[in-house]
């Protein structure tokens, strides 16, 4: 231990500025196996997280070069990040870059090209990884940051899924100070990520408790005043009378408003089995359900944030049922007079919370009475995080600190915005920093005196991260408030006990990470046995040290690895063969076509170009795992895959193609009809079941309109069963196009303005929601847009198509007085 007369001994290494980083033996230990091993490491917040993935990454570097990427959830961490690796890493501050959604992805793909050491956002490089801007062959070191979100969809499992394929020397490095709830949990993160060696730390080692010191988490009940508890009392009427008529439907099994979210979860999903068998009972408990559950958000907000919040959610749902398209729940529930009544009393509410006054007593004893420097003060509400921000300004100096993104009534801040705010409350020109979850994970604010939670958190992942924040050189203060007989009293219970899991699930996870790492080794040789004995020998096995020609020979994007299933049904067939090759050609060859013929040049790929908002399915990101597809990400004026120069597709699932045609939105034919302009073979993939079952539109209704596509503007119009099966087609298509037709890929589609013609009939064909074939015909007949609108009953019915009720319903549009 060094006394305070001596510095304490530093790490030394030929990448890492000279007495930059203390040595600490446990940091070490960690990173010694991390840099030989994908390994998962486990550490408290607050402990150097980042300093083990650091040292990882300067060993790397210097023993095998390449590059070096760092993946964080969010734009302020990632920021944070680079900070402390270009202070840390001798190496040109220009070499260490950022990737975010700020950043351009052409900027993106020429930066990465010169850049030593990559920060970025997942989400950002899955995109450039799919779009084809950027390869991970020569990256030499992957950390993932927060890595418990490696989960479901989630960006992580697919860029280390990449990463594994395609890097010649790869190893992953995960973090966590809250990895999962259980072994399952964590299993499933290391399985993602193909994490090997578990490494676990707690405060309890000897090498930490030295790092760290205690902070005791302080309760402070809050009583709320009989008007705000009057106003709770009130919309739970409401909350009770719409749960009996769910009771009436045999949904809710009670009419109690305080409803566990599993019950209400339950009774979706009930309503949800209702609707998929058409029953009229599911949609109508299904609105219902939907004004529950915003009641339940007002008597929240009222409960545990403050009347000032509840006043601007009254605000946007009074907004929102005014809207076109509003739901039912929405106007049901503004127009409800209990509703009105608390909205009323809401605004005739003139105290000051009893939540905002302990918050600034707190404050005031912290910063005042006891000299501290600096407290964080967070809330799960944005609108709570402005009104108390504006709040605690008259007595201190206080910021907030939020998320990025907009919504009607509370702005959200940019990346620069957050970086200026951090760096101001790092450097001490302000006290107090008011925040939203945003700031929870692993976001290194400077060490503060006080942590206030304005209200219990009940996910013990988020509980943990928030308490790191705190008691780093000193003890520090973490108080929660909690108002009485509310939610927060059971979301504090539920916090008590998760905590309590999860301090002794590391404990556990410690003591079996032997285990753990055994059971990883043997999912493996499971997945191996699985692919076949001749690849894995091919490829020289999981085992094959980082480096090897095994490791080469895999990553190697012209070797031909995996097996076939064959073709026998197709030989079985021979009328379908020439079908079945023209997919070989967009699938890759099969074992007994390699040494007979090739499907393209050597080299040569199929490229698909994917419009950017496509990346909401999971089309783009499968065919691009493919060698011998390449994919193109671009903000697509026409379509959403471009297949060739000829070839443009549409995807629409049943239930968006369906909601086209409801309340006269005809922007499928306008699609459709501009594809058809730039592209000689448009084509519209309906994809999903149940296209003669959505709502309650006719069948002929749906038939009419697939009619139109064909007929009226030449578009094929293709079914699929689901997202794999579009991604099927989508292969075979591009194969055909490209491989045995030869034809190249173009994006010349251009929405552009309309043509005098298109205007005339998209004019005419919006009279009484007429459509474009009625409205050409008309036109046809009549000659210009003054004729139609001046022709009697009589003379419409001259027009081919036009009916008596058509002919009555355009003259009523047409000559009816305007009473707005």
């Amino acid at each position: 231990m060094a006394t305070q007369d001596e510095e304490p001994p530093s790490i030394e290494h030929p990448l890492l500025e000279p007495n930059f980083l203390e040595r600490r033996l446990y940091q070490l230990k960690l990173a010694g196996t991390a840099a030989n091993h994908h390994t998962l490491v486990c550490l408290p917040t607050g402990l150097g997280k980042t300093t083990v993935s650091l040292l990882v990454t300067a060993r790397r570097l210097e023993e095998v070069g390449g590059k070096s990427l760092m993946l964080a959830p969010t734009k302020p961490l990632v920021q944070q990040h680079a900070d402390f690796y270009r202070e840390a890493l001798q190496i040109p501050d220009d070499e260490v870059v950022v990737f975010t959604g700020d950043v351009s992805p052409d900027d993106r793909a020429a930066m990465w090209e010169t850049a030593t050491v990559v920060m970025a956002t997942p989400q950002v490089i899955e995109n450039d990884l799919v779009g084809s801007r950027i390869s991970l062959a020569d990256v030499t070191h992957v950390t993932f940051d927060e890595c418990h979100r490696a989960t479901g969809d989630y960006a992580y499992n697919y860029i280390a899924e990449r990463y594994h394929a395609d890097a010649h020397d790869p190893l992953v490095t995960g973090m966590s100070a809250s990895p999962g709830g259980d072994e399952e949990a964590i299993l499933d993160v290391c399985e993602n990520l193909s994490l090997r060696e578990v490494e676990v730390m707690t405060e309890e080692d000897a090498d930490v408790d030295e790092f760290t010191h205690d902070t005791d988490v302080e309760w402070e009940r809050i009583d709320l005043p009989d008007e705000v508890l009057e106003i709770r009392d009130t919309l739970n009427e409401v909350i009770t009378d719409r749960l009996e008529k769910l009771k009436e439907l045999g949904i809710a099994r009670s009419t109690q408003p305080d409803q566990s979210q599993k019950d209400l979860n339950r009774m979706r999903a009930e309503l949800q089995q209702l609707i998929d068998n058409d029953q009229s009972e599911g949609f109508e408990g299904m609105s219902v359900h939907a004004e529950v559950m915003k009641l339940r958000q007002a008597v929240t907000l009222v409960e545990t944030q403050s009347v000032e919040a509840l006043r601007r959610y009254f605000e946007r749902q009074r907004n929102q049922a005014r809207s076109s398209g509003a739901s039912k729940a929405s106007q049901r529930m503004v127009s409800d007079p209990r509703v009105r009544e608390a909205m009323r009393k809401a605004e005739r509410f003139d105290e000051i919370h009893p939540k905002y006054r302990k918050t600034r007593m707190l404050l005031a004893e912290t910063l005042g009475l006891e000299g501290g420097d600096r407290v964080i003060v967070f809330t799960e509400s944005r609108d709570t995080a402005e009104a108390l921000t504006d709040f605690l300004g008259g007595s201190f100096d206080a910021k907030r600190f939020v998320g990025q993104g907009d919504r009607e009534g509370s702005d959200g801040m940019t990346q620069t915005q957050q970086q200026e705010v951090l760096d101001e409350f790092r450097a001490g020109e302000f006290e107090v920093l008011i925040s939203t979850s945003v700031a929870e994970e692993g976001l290194d604010v400077p060490e503060v005196d006080l942590v206030l939670f304005y209200e219990p958190v009940p996910t013990a992942i988020r509980s943990i991260q928030r308490k790191g924040r705190t008691g780093r050189q000193s003890e520090g203060r973490v108080v929660v408030l909690m108002a009485e007989d509310t939610r927060d009293e059971a979301y504090f219970w539920i916090s008590r006990r998760r905590e309590k899991e999860m301090e002794s699930e590391l404990r556990e996870l410690k003591g079996m990470a032997t285990a753990l790492e055994n059971e990883l080794d043997d999912s493996q040789q499971s997945l191996s046995d699985f692919e076949g004995d001749e690849e894995r020998t091919a490829t020289g096995g999981d085992d094959a040290p980082p480096g090897s020609e095994a490791v080469e020979e895999r990553s190697d994007p012209d070797a031909v690895g995996g097996s076939s299933s064959g073709n026998e049904g197709g030989r079985e067939q021979p009328g379908l063969q020439e079908f079945a090759d023209r997919a070989d050609a967009a699938e890759g060859p099969d074992e007994e076509s390699v040494e007979t013929h090739e499907p393209h040049a050597e080299g040569e790929t199929v490229e698909v170009v994917a419009d950017q908002r496509e990346m909401d399915a999971n089309i783009a990101r499968d065919l691009s795992r493919r060698d011998e597809i390449e994919v193109r990400l671009e903000t697509l004026d026409v379509g959403d895959y471009v297949l060739s120069d000829r070839v443009v597709v549409e995807r629409k699932s049943v239930a968006d193609f369906v909601d086209s045609l409801v309340g006269g939105d005809r922007s499928v034919f306008e699609q459709v009809g501009a594809m058809a302009r730039h592209y000689s073979r448009p084509i519209v993939v309906v994809e999903g079941d149940g296209l003669y079952e959505q709502r309650d539109v006719h069948p002929n209704a749906v038939r009419g309109a697939l009619s139109s596509l064909a007929v009226d503007f030449g578009a094929s119009v293709l079914r699929t069963e689901s997202e794999a099966d579009t991604t099927e087609l989508l292969a075979v298509i591009a194969g055909r196009e490209q491989a045995t037709a030869d034809r190249e890929v173009s994006v010349h589609g251009e929405k552009g303005s309309k043509t005098l013609s298109e205007q005339q009939e998209y004019v005419v064909a919006s009279i009484a929601e007429i459509g474009p074939v009625t409205a050409r015909s008309l036109l046809e007949a009549f000659g210009t847009v003054e004729g139609v609108m001046i022709a009697t009953e009589d003379e419409l019915q001259e027009a081919d198509g036009v009916g008596t009720v058509t002919a009555e319903r355009i003259r009523e549009v047409i000559g009816s007085d305007y009473s707005g």
